[in-house]
């Protein structure tokens, strides 16, 4: 984490672009909108259409910033929560499909498809926790967007296996986070 992402207080950002100020919306979207658009390219796998819904979200984060409820959440969460939104919705709405790439279930239970050496943070921790066939459901579910029939065909498990390995995973981040 750079001292620049140390130091910058979504909160305070949130609240500024709820009373209109526009530096606090040209600040939020310098520290998170490549990290936006890497998020929405992972669900739309479009780069012209990641784009713009990732100029939605922006304009939705200036409409919408006085919702931010800190009690239900951080402001750094609550931006991303909006921005996957927009894109599944997006991907709903449009009736396309994530291609999915097959594995068998071996291989997927050793490979651990997401590099979190690179994504460093508190969620890191409490990620590497988890075993890796089920952090990568959890990842496919929340950054991939894919559903859990997608998942369940990906990892090669049955759906009612992901759908509780998701569940319990989804606990024990809770715990862990604390």
């Amino acid at each position: 984490m750079t001292s620049f992402e140390a130091q910058f207080d979504y909160e305070t950002a949130l609240q500024a672009c709820a009373r209109g100020e526009r530096g606090a919306l040209q600040g939020l979207y310098r520290q998170e909108s490549a990290r936006l658009l890497g998020v929405v390219l992972r669900i739309v796998r479009d780069r012209a259409q990641a784009e713009d819904i990732v100029h939605d979200a922006f304009l939705r984060i200036w409409t919408q910033a006085s919702r931010f409820d800190p009690q239900r959440g951080s402001a750094r969460g609550w931006v991303f929560t909006l921005t996957r939104r927009l894109a599944l919705n997006h991907m709903r709405d449009h009736a396309r499909e994530a291609p999915l790439v097959e594995h068998d279930l071996a291989t997927t239970a050793t490979i651990d498809s997401f590099d979190w050496q690179v994504h460093p943070g508190r969620i890191h921790q409490c990620l590497e926790q988890l075993e890796p066939v089920r952090r990568n459901c959890i990842c496919h579910a929340y950054v991939d967007g894919y559903s859990h029939q997608q998942i369940a065909q990906k990892v090669g498990a049955p759906l009612g296996t992901v759908k509780a390995w998701i569940k319990r995973s989804l606990a024990a981040l809770k715990e862990c986070i604390g």
